[in-house]
């Protein structure tokens, strides 16, 4: 017998979370670690039994287990395999809202210079155009992009022409307050089979303190938008998305409450981050990760509750991890991808032509840390971007299954890296994960998820519908 390569991470006093090299887990008390490491099993005994099931040892000279583990692992790094999917056009930093927290670092919205000009987002076609995969997305962001719609309408035009010359298929988001929305924009959006991303922070009082506005109607055009876009678009083609701040931690109910009554299918109760007006106006530092986990583990209950009711309602963070968790599919979403996210599967394009490995990338360079800048879309190509020293070194630094205390982690293969993150607080990519809020947030809602998909029949059936 035979032990196959492992790691584990102690959960409390006498239980321990071990973790095949794929990421399959189990839980384990200390006597039964022990006999496993020394391969005190035999069948019949139940821990044999347990360890084959989760790949954690082989019989004999078999190479089965072996093999399927390195099967299970080119599945998961399937995304490998279509580089550059997402192209984020930066189409303007002009914003008529004023959140304190914007990672964006906005501009007033009479500010014309902070446009994307039509030569530049041309050229910005002919990159992301250039990705090897046959299919992309390209998603408008801004500041507010409705500000320059003419720009979004002429891209969405090239883009899917070009895309019909060239065997490949394109889809396109515009992520928006939707204050700015009107008939024609809709109309368009229809036509285009565009889809529409927004905010919403929570209830109205919630809302307009966390995302101000002149006239102070922020929620006001958010919902009566969300509406008419979903009435245009349907349900299932407009999302939106919350940031937690220090007044949402005592009201998850609410702002859940909120998302339901607009029929919205799923949430992401999601952290602030460190960038932008987040930074300068200190509302990075007005909660740490225990307070935010705190608020995702209630919002996280109540949501239970509302799925064993009979409406399936996921959170959409527990889903990208359960799916990592308990099948082999290759995940899209860039920011839980070892090697990184950053460059390798997304590119940013700013409203001034540089180009960045990743929106947060953009983000620190408008706090003056130009570290992730690939390039300018005046000389580079994508061959340029994507073979550049600087993406190409960041990749390699960016490999969770070596880097230190990542690479004898249980749940390092449903992590992936964040060196955006890591230098914006730590001013090291990798960073020491001991002093990473983001290692510490991986860590307590993959335990959390494991205790209830191991212990709790009626929420791990949810759970596991989640991720299918």
């Amino acid at each position: 017998m035979r032990l196959l390569p492992f790691r584990f991470e102690r959960i409390s006093d006498d239980v321990v979370i071990i973790s095949n090299f794929v990421g399959e887990l189990m839980f384990a008390t200390d006597n039964e670690m022990s006999r496993l490491v020394s391969l005190d099993l035999k069948p019949g005994d139940g821990l044999f039994e347990r360890a084959r099931e989760k790949l954690l040892v082989s019989v004999g000279s078999e190479r089965a287990p072996l093999e399927l583990l390195a099967l299970r692992l080119r599945s998961r790094l399937a995304f490998l395999r279509n580089p550059t999917p997402l192209h984020i056009f930066v189409v303007t930093l002009r914003c008529e809202h004023s959140c304190p927290y914007c990672q964006v670092s906005r501009q007033s919205s009479d500010r014309n210079q902070f446009d994307m000009s039509d030569e530049t987002a041309m050229r910005a076609i002919d990159v992301a155009m250039s990705t090897p995969g046959d299919s992309l997305k390209i998603e408008f962001q801004g500041g507010e992009p409705l500000l320059n719609f003419d720009l979004i309408q002429r891209v969405v035009d090239v883009a899917s022409k070009e895309a019909v010359s060239l065997g490949k298929s394109v889809q396109f988001v515009i992520a928006s307050n939707l204050a700015m929305l009107d008939d024609d924009i809709l109309d368009f959006c229809k036509q285009r089979s565009v889809l529409i991303s927004t905010s919403l922070d929570g209830p109205a009082d919630l809302h307009n303190r966390n995302r101000p506005r002149p006239g102070g109607n922020s929620h006001e055009l958010a919902v009566r938008n969300i509406q008419r876009a979903q009435g245009v678009l349907g349900r299932d083609r407009v999302g939106a998305l919350m940031t937690t701040t220090e007044a949402s931690l005592d009201r998850a109910e609410e702002i859940i409450d909120e998302y339901l009554a607009l029929g919205l299918e799923g949430i992401f109760l999601r952290p602030l981050s460190p960038y932008g007006f987040a930074m300068k106006t200190r509302q990075f530092s007005k909660y740490d990760g225990e307070a935010w986990f705190r608020f995702y583990v209630r919002g996280l209950k109540y949501i239970l509750e509302i799925n064993k009711s009979g409406r399936r309602f996921p959170e959409f963070y527990a889903s990208l991890l359960l799916r990592r968790m308990l099948t082999d599919r290759a995940d899209g979403y860039v920011d839980l991808r070892s090697p990184m996210g950053a460059g390798l599967g997304t590119l940013v394009y700013n409203y001034d032509g540089d180009v960045f490995a990743s929106d947060e990338g953009r983000m620190l360079a408008e706090m003056g840390d130009r570290t992730f800048k690939l390039g300018n879309l005046a000389s580079a190509d994508y061959a340029k971007l994507a073979l550049s020293e600087k993406l190409i070194d960041l990749a390699s630094r960016s490999l969770t299954q070596s880097a230190p205390q990542c690479s004898s982690c249980a749940f390092e293969p449903h992590c992936g890296a964040d060196p955006v993150y890591h230098h914006a607080t730590q001013g090291d990519p990798v960073g020491i994960k001991r002093f990473s809020e983001f290692c510490g947030r991986q860590k307590r809602i993959i335990g959390f998820l494991a205790n209830l998909l191991e212990k709790s029949p009626d929420d791990a059936a949810i759970l596991r519908g989640w991720a299918s």
